[in-house]
């Protein structure tokens, strides 16, 4: 009965060995390379069907179908059941390949949807690379150990040209305006004075712009934002002359500081480990000018949140809670009770 079945399918829909009237590649489906590969290793149309859940009829139609597109015979009829013909034997390793990439792409898929599994790409601009980055991704990492992370720094012009050409799934940066990205507010980062704990500065704790503009002061990285705003801060006090040492990195201006070179205004969140060590001391500025920015995640606005891009952002907004400061560690809690993290969903 079931040879008499598949015989007559075959002279009914023998596949045309000519060109195939049908377009190339179209039909090829998911299902029918499951059903070949199941008659292939039972070599029965019965017990194959009945492990598809398929009637003999439907899984015969769908084996037929097959064999139109790839324009071959892949099974021959015999007294022992159902046997690979050449062709079907040169195809079944490419059939197996097709469906084990398939269930490895879903399988990925689900990983990428629970942050179980999947890459995190991000870009940092120097500052908050190498300063409140470290302490975001030692939470995340501990949380979702599957998730392999990636981290580019550059300027933030770099930043959002990366973020814009999706190089990197989230920017991390100063706030900037784009029509085809949105920006997540991280923290509130500051421009705070420092200088050596023996500095003159250190025994009153405040200085006035006037007197910091007699000072020596260090700057770093002219292609910083932090570079212009500090520029602009002591121009606009009417404080034209100065003594200036440029450095090219943050790390530089704060061993410059230490070493009485001079004086310099710097991020609050990269000094904060050297002012509790004693090795700088904080000096409040007097005129008490807005020296503030904020920290933002950049991302495409037509860009889909994969889970590892949702995760990270939920880490950052637990960090913020006072109640889980406990559960860092010592430097990790002082540096994030410093940076003043808020829900980034506000």
């Amino acid at each position: 009965m079931e040879a008499e079945g598949w015989n007559v399918l075959k002279a009914e829909t023998k596949p045309e060995r000519a060109e195939s009237r049908r377009p190339k590649g179209d039909g090829v489906l998911y299902k029918q390379l499951e059903c070949f590969l199941a008659v292939a290793r039972l070599g029965n149309l019965s017990r194959a069907a009945e492990e598809m859940f398929l009637t003999q009829p439907t899984l015969t139609a769908r084996l037929k179908a097959l064999e139109e597109e790839v324009g071959d015979e892949l099974f021959v009829r015999t007294s022992r059941g159902m046997r690979l013909t050449d062709a079907g034997r040169e195809f079944a390793p490419y059939a197996e390949r097709v469906l084990g990439s398939f269930e490895e792409g879903r399988r990925r898929l689900r990983e990428l949807r629970g942050a179980t599994g999947g890459r995190l790409l991000i870009g940092a601009s120097p500052g908050v690379g190498t300063y409140a980055l470290p302490g975001l991704l030692e939470r995340f990492v501990a949380s979702y150990p599957g998730v392999s992370v990636s981290v580019r720094t550059g300027h933030s012009e770099e930043i959002l040209e990366m973020t814009l050409k999706e190089e990197v799934q989230l920017g991390l940066t100063r706030a900037m305006r784009h029509p085809e990205i949105e920006s997540l507010h991280l923290y509130e980062d500051e421009l705070v004075l420092v200088v050596d704990p023996g500095h003159r500065f250190t025994r009153k704790g405040r200085a006035d712009l006037a007197e910091i503009g007699e000072e020596q002061l260090i700057f770093f990285d002219q292609s910083s934002s932090y570079f212009e705003q500090t520029h602009a801060l002591l121009r606009n006090a009417g404080i034209r002359d100065l003594r200036t040492m440029e450095v090219d990195n943050i790390e530089a201006a704060k061993r410059m500081v230490e070493h009485r070179l001079g004086v310099a205004f710097l991020p609050r969140t990269a000094v904060v480990r050297s002012v509790s060590s004693g090795n700088l001391s904080l000096i409040a500025v007097e005129e008490n000018p807005e020296m503030n920015r904020s920290i933002v995640a950049l991302r495409r606005r037509d860009a889909p949140a994969t889970g590892p891009v949702s995760a990270f952002l939920e880490v950052a907004a637990t960090l913020a809670e006072r109640g889980e400061q406990a559960e860092l560690s010592p430097t990790l809690a002082a540096d994030f009770e410093n940076l003043q993290l808020i829900d980034l969903f506000t």
